[in-house]
């Protein structure tokens, strides 16, 4: 899956005339090889164990030119990053996010998106970042609570 990912943004890159670095498909593969959201310093901590000596602002730079080309996203209000599940066209997600276990389920629902547009737009207001976070509990958490 990580291979996967990395080979379709390797495509993704080069249709657009970019280049997919060492240290960014470094930092593609730590997110979608992660079995959660991680944090700059997360990133920053396991790349000390591929790279020499990465800094911060390697990560950062990383960080920020895979968000511009829609291949990780951002979930604010944990302050890390996932890999996208579909970064091959733009898109409004919306995000499950367990606080049981941290999972976090990527959702492309265009009638959620219209919906936050039409309200926006109802106010005269215009979304930058379309981005809707649900913190809830997962069926595996809720089906563990019920069992205890």
């Amino acid at each position: 899956m990580v291979n996967q990912a990395l080979e379709h943004a390797e495509a993704l890159c080069r249709e657009r005339g970019l280049r997919l670095t060492e240290q960014r498909k470094t930092v593609l593969r730590l997110l979608c090889a992660a079995n959660k959201p991680m944090s700059a310093y997360e990133l920053l901590e396991c790349m000390r164990t591929v790279v020499k000596n990465p800094a911060p602002p390697t990560v950062y730079r990383a960080l920020d030119f895979l968000l511009e080309q829609g291949l990780a996203h951002k979930l604010e209000s944990l302050h890390a990053y996932i890999g996208c599940t579909h970064p091959d066209h733009p898109h409004a997600s919306q995000f499950l996010i367990c606080d049981g276990c941290g999972e976090v389920t990527e959702v492309e629902d265009a009638s959620v998106a219209a919906s936050l547009q039409a309200a926006g737009q109802a106010l005269g207001f215009q979304a930058k970042r379309p981005i809707v976070e649900v913190l809830g509990t997962c069926a595996q958490c809720c089906a563990k609570q019920n069992r205890d």
